[in-house]
């Protein structure tokens, strides 16, 4: 046959993401039919995830989608190998396709996610997808977890990708874009346990009240107390923790008064929280 032009290759790559090279010789084995040789490439490509499965992806970046007009939303955390790629183009452009796709498409798992039709182009699976910036870029990258929510929705994602947040609140139909981002930088920074006091975890609550009771039991200035003033000591211990540690109670960072916790500032905007997730990239959920 001819010799492959350079347009068919370039079209090819533009189609696949494939390396020049590799959109060469997979058009000259498929003697220039471009469908053919996309196939050719997949198969590589897959082969190419093959090897790379079993390498550690111990870097990323979150990545967030939110459709104010469905009022949907989803929050991702997207792993790789290195760093440098994952501030890579290639890699945070999947980061925001996958996102997208788990807000749009609500997969179950991240099995399903990777099974579905790409919204970007249904000839293709998100596996699909992954895969094309796998062959580009020759690392292990794979969606870790994430988080959908509907309703009124806001976000934070640190400039470096490392940790995000996304919020869910109810009380009217919208909700100034800024304050949401600024609730979700919050909690990017004091990384709350829970949202409320009830909804903190029994089994966290016990363990830190075991703290405070060694901690109160290692000071002198204790050892002649009587029981009903340590249990004061513990309570105001733990009415502390929570404070610090629950959303709605903690102050805002952006108050510069120092007074105002989240649950003020939402209050004064007419708003209630219903839900939150914060992601951090390598961090157990």
């Amino acid at each position: 046959m001819s010799q492959i032009s350079p347009a068919a290759v370039k079209s090819l790559r533009d189609r696949t993401n494939a390396p020049m090279m590799e959109c060469k010789a997979a058009l000259s084995e498929a003697q220039g039919d471009m469908d053919k040789a996309i196939e050719i490439l997949r198969k590589k490509l897959a082969g190419v995830i093959g090897s790379k499965a079993a390498r550690e992806a111990a870097e990323g970046r979150i990545a967030v989608f939110i459709d104010p007009a469905q009022k949907v939303g989803a929050i991702l955390e997207m792993r790789c190998e290195s760093a440098p790629v994952a501030k890579s183009e290639q890699f945070v452009q999947l980061a925001n396709d996958v996102a997208k796709q788990v807000a749009l498409k609500e997969p179950a798992s991240v099995e399903a996610l990777l099974a579905q039709a790409f919204v970007g182009d249904a000839k293709k699976t998100v596996a699909d997808r992954t895969a094309e910036v796998v062959g580009l870029i020759r690392e292990n990258m794979k969606p870790a977890r994430f988080k959908r929510m509907t309703g009124v929705l806001g976000s934070y994602t640190h400039h470096d990708g490392s940790v995000g947040a996304l919020v869910q609140v109810d009380g009217k139909d919208s909700a100034d874009v800024e304050l949401l981002k600024d609730i979700c930088m919050h909690i990017t920074f004091h990384n709350p346990v829970a949202a409320r006091r009830e909804d903190v975890k029994p089994e966290v609550l016990e363990k830190e009240k075991e703290i405070f009771k060694s901690q109160i039991a290692a000071d002198p200035k204790n050892a002649k107390k009587p029981q009903n003033i340590i249990d004061m000591i513990l309570q105001g211990k733990i009415k502390t923790w929570l404070a610090e540690n629950v959303l709605l109670e903690q102050l805002f960072v952006k108050d510069e008064t120092k007074s105002k916790s989240v649950g003020d500032v939402l209050k004064a905007a007419g708003l209630n929280l219903v839900q939150f997730t914060r992601l951090k990239v390598g961090e157990v959920s």
